[in-house]
């Protein structure tokens, strides 16, 4: 008897084993199929709500920021009621798409192409997780650029931090397309202003050749985060219109 009970115990635990298996094996290929690589697009983001985009960061930066201590993610941590929810847009958020997406979420369509009389102070951030790719972003978002008040391109590709000062400090500008180390040593150089800051865009849909977007790497994941978490933005994502609200919005 006790021999015919172990038998039991083993083909049962036998049977267990490719079930396991196989619902491993069916999460990863669920996971890929949302990666278009003929678009170059995690279309997975099309789904993500606040409280979903909250998690997937605050994974990501556990991921990447291993070493920090627990205050210090804590500090990283953004609140799903500061993403504004784009989850109505049934488009692609593809390069092509990305002007009729803004005027769809920026609340005043009307004044994209328009700048602040200050220089360097932008009222769109575009960040992007590579220099070619935010490139790419400058071109899409051109048709809201008129004389006088150019798209900033704040990335380091071919581009000095000492060239992107200077201009800034002498240059209007309403859309600036930048990736996040770069966007950060612009504020702390006091030549990226945010004071007339209406609204933050990740690039966050994109992936490249290794299926990899701007959360996938740690030398953009953490720097998006510090970026994004900064005391004179993330203060703004939640408050009222007249702490000069930013939105905090995923492509």
């Amino acid at each position: 008897m006790a021999s015919e009970a172990l038998t039991k115990k083993r083909k049962s635990q036998d049977d267990d084993k490719p079930v396991k298996k196989q619902k491993k094996q069916k999460k990863v290929r669920e996971d890929e199929g949302d990666l278009d690589m003929d678009a170059g697009l995690n279309r997975a983001f099309e789904r993500m709500d606040g409280q979903l985009l909250a998690d997937h960061i605050a994974q990501k930066t556990r991921r990447f920021g291993t070493d920090l201590s627990t205050v210090e993610l804590s500090d990283l941590y953004i609140s799903p009621n500061a993403i504004k929810d784009t989850t109505s847009w049934e488009k692609t958020r593809s390069l092509e798409n990305l002007p009729d997406f803004l005027e769809a979420f920026s609340g005043d369509s009307d004044k994209l192409n328009e700048a602040p009389k200050k220089c360097g102070s932008p009222h769109t951030i575009i960040v992007a997780g590579a220099g070619l790719r935010a490139a790419d972003l400058v071109r899409a978002v051109r048709k809201f650029q008129k004389k006088g008040s150019p798209v900033a391109k704040l990335f380091a590709k071919h581009f000095k931090l000492e060239e992107q000062v200077a201009f800034l400090q002498k240059t209007r500008t309403g859309i600036a397309v930048g990736t996040p180390q770069r966007l950060i040593d612009l504020i702390e150089n006091d030549a990226l202003c945010l004071e007339n800051l209406r609204r933050v865009i990740v690039d966050a849909s994109h992936i490249d050749q290794k299926k990899r977007g701007i959360a996938d790497m740690r030398e953009t994941m953490m720097p998006l985060a510090r970026l994004l978490c900064r005391s004179d933005l993330k203060e703004r994502y939640t408050g009222a219109v007249t702490v000069r609200h930013v939105d905090l919005i995923f492509y």
